[in-house]
């Protein structure tokens, strides 16, 4: 596939929104593409055009060329597009529980393309759509064909659309942020299979992601977006380690690392994209970029690098030859002071969780263990870090604490207070103490309110703010807090980015001015530099008020700088907690390690990203967890003994806990 001078512009009411400017390249056979860069950059919107699926009423496409096999995309009719969709080209979209059909089993979801594309009888159909879920780690596949969208886990239901997108086996995969939803273990099989198919298969891939991970590891070229247009083009390898533009400098610099000391701030790149229905003529990335000079005034070409790539800045020599380095933006924060002296903030005791469902149409009853035995405490002004494959029970745990879901057993008790025997008011008035950041933004948002509706609505309704006028204030306060443009606050959340959204879930909870916040994936959808900004603005705000928080997180290196502490959960149990820096430098249980392991680790100092190491063996079904440790099916250690009973969470060392009778 070619795209050749892509132009893709939106009418709206401010105006028209030129999304994409000049856009050009290539995928090849077997070749994997990244497209890189901040939300709003344009890169879906690319994926949309070379779809056919941008909203006719609004999008036009005013000149460019996209040549699939030969023929230009954009002079298809209807009829010929929708025959290509899915058996040529398939689209791995970034939002499944929007994508997905809330009123039909995956099963029905996944054979369809197969009977329409390939001529499948129901007997082939089901055995490949079987295939499909082994295919990407999702255990009793048989039994979950009849299940819906909402019985899985954000993780899962992202697994389910890669399983579509693979079905028919297409020349082209447009992948957009396929793994942002997928814990590490899973995200590393997962885009090593990909990757594997595209050799094997001969299949083109377009990955658009914004883990910079995953680029080092598993692209052969990246193409640098921001705001519309391309900012550099060039092999993976040059890219990351010798950058000829300052935003993919920057980028970099933004990066969580593992190895980052306790206490530094994240890297970000200061400033906020330009408005694209207004930006002036010029490098679009010269507000914010120190080595401007007023040559950036006028439109850079895209020229010839020293790597032989392209890079659209006029001082690209200049960094090249040394003369120009992205200077570091670290800032000191302030240690971590968390008085254990003083009472938990919240107490979750002995917290189970199993819920009842059928084994199939009449079947007979089973039970879902989706948390069994859950204990911490969190203090006033700490962050624990909830971390495990998708499916452990990790976002479970948080909607037990919210009262979205009622336990099975088990205590919580948030300030001294029993929430779970709370009454319906005591729950209003909790609430305002107790926030959310939910892992899925566009289902959390109320689709028929502006964003700044959204925003205003629970400062209305608890009487936070009661004056019109200085809720609108506080609206716009808090829109600009995490990044976004004021005028953002009259578009409604289909007009917005995914990355968007999530910051709008994140002004909506900080309004209510909590003590607790559960961030579930909160920053997951979010670029690298914007995803700095937010955590660094989730602990300014933690020092300046004493929040605490549960993140609920599968990106260990952002767990790593955010947290103090650490759980470490699987198959519904905990298997692990520490301190931050103890478990990552020392882990006690064979999880843990396997875990870390998997991490991609993006370091520009290291010529080559290592290669995960993947965790063996299928996820067994918390339907018929393995007796004992729970592990012991894909333990490397395991023994007999580790069958006959369920280790204790016990002290190690101190204040660090592991439940494995191997340690």
């Amino acid at each position: 596939m070619s795209v050749d001078n892509l132009h893709v512009h939106f009418k709206t009411a401010a105006g028209v929104v030129r999304a994409v400017e000049g856009l050009s390249f290539t995928v090849n056979r077997g070749e994997v593409v990244a497209v890189v860069g901040e939300s709003g950059s344009g890169k879906s919107v690319t994926a949309l055009a070379v779809m056919r699926l941008l909203p006719k009423r609004s999008a036009v496409v005013p000149q460019g060329r996209i040549t699939f096999d030969g023929r230009n995309l954009l002079e298809l009719s209807d009829e010929e597009m929708r025959q290509r969709r899915g058996r040529d080209i398939s689209m791995i979209f970034q939002e499944p529980m929007t994508s997905l059909n809330p009123i039909l089993p995956i099963g029905l979801q996944i054979t369809e393309p197969l009977q329409i594309h390939l001529g499948m009888s129901d007997e082939q159909t089901k055995a490949r759509a079987v295939e499909l879920l082994r295919l990407v780690g999702i255990p009793d596949a048989e039994r979950r064909l009849t299940q819906y969208p909402h019985q899985f886990s954000g993780g899962m239901r992202q697994r389910v659309m890669i399983a579509i997108g693979l079905a028919c086996n297409p020349k082209l995969i447009i992948a957009d942020e396929p793994t942002t939803a997928l814990d590490v273990t899973i995200q590393a099989q997962i885009l090593e299979l990909m990757k594997d198919l595209s050799r094997r298969l001969n299949i083109a891939l377009i990955l658009i992601t914004h883990n910079l991970g995953i680029v080092a590891r598993y692209a052969d070229r990246v193409i640098v977006m921001y705001a519309g247009r391309q900012a550099e083009q060039g092999a993976a390898d040059a890219v990351f380690h010798r950058p000829r533009h300052p935003y993919t400098m920057g980028l970099l610099r933004s990066v969580p690392r593992l190895d980052r000391p306790r206490g530094v701030k994240l890297e970000t790149i200061e400033g906020l994209p330009p408005n694209l229905a207004t930006a002036p003529p010029g490098c679009r990335f010269a507000p914010r970029c120190p080595y401007r000079l007023p040559a950036c005034d006028q439109d850079p070409p895209l020229i010839p690098t020293d790597t032989g790539g392209l890079s659209a800045c006029i001082r690209a020599a200049e960094i090249a030859s040394g003369a120009i380095n992205w200077t570091s933006g670290m800032v000191a924060g302030s240690a971590d002071a968390v008085a254990k002296d003083r009472a938990p903030l919240l107490a979750v005791r002995d917290l189970r969780k199993f819920f009842p469902v059928r084994t199939g149409l009449g079947g007979s009853k089973a039970v879902v263990r989706a948390v069994d035995g859950v204990s911490f405490d969190i203090y006033p002004g700490e962050t624990l870090g909830l971390v495990g494959e998708s499916g452990c029970g990790k976002t479970t745990v948080g909607r037990l604490i919210l009262r979205l879901d009622e336990p099975t057993s088990g205590a919580i008790h948030f300030e001294g207070k029993d929430l779970l025997a709370a009454s319906a008011g005591e729950l209003k008035t909790l609430r305002r103490k107790i926030q959310v950041i939910f892992q899925d933004p566009y289902s959390s948002l109320n689709p028929r309110m502006t964003v700044g509706q959204i925003v205003a609505e629970p400062l209305h309704v608890h009487g936070i703010v009661a004056d019109a006028g200085k809720r609108k204030a506080r609206v716009a306060e808090l829109i600009s807090q995490v990044g976004l443009r004021p005028e953002l606050a009259e578009r409604y959340p289909h007009q917005l980015s995914g990355g968007q959204r999530q910051r709008v879930g994140i002004a909506r909870a900080l309004g209510m001015e909590p003590s607790f916040i559960v961030c579930d994936e909160a920053v997951s959808a979010l670029d690298v530099s914007i995803q700095g900004q937010i955590i660094n603005l989730l602990e300014d705000l933690q020092r300046a008020f004493g929040l605490a928080y549960l993140f609920i997180a599968h990106d260990l290196a952002i767990v790593r700088h955010i947290s103090m502490r650490v759980v470490v959960m699987y198959l519904g149990h905990v298997m692990e907690i520490a301190d931050r820096d103890t478990l990552y430098r020392e882990p006690l249980h064979p999880y843990t390690k396997l875990l870390l392991d998997a991490a991609p680790i993006p370091d520009p100092t290291v010529e080559k990203a290592r290669a995960p190491r993947l965790i063996q063996g299928e996820l067994p079904s918390a339907l018929a967890p393995p007796a004992g440790c729970v592990f012991h099916t894909r333990c490397p250690l395991a023994s007999d003994e580790c069958k006959a009973a369920v280790p204790p969470l016990r002290e190690i060392r101190p204040k660090h806990f592991a439940a494995c009778i191997k340690v």
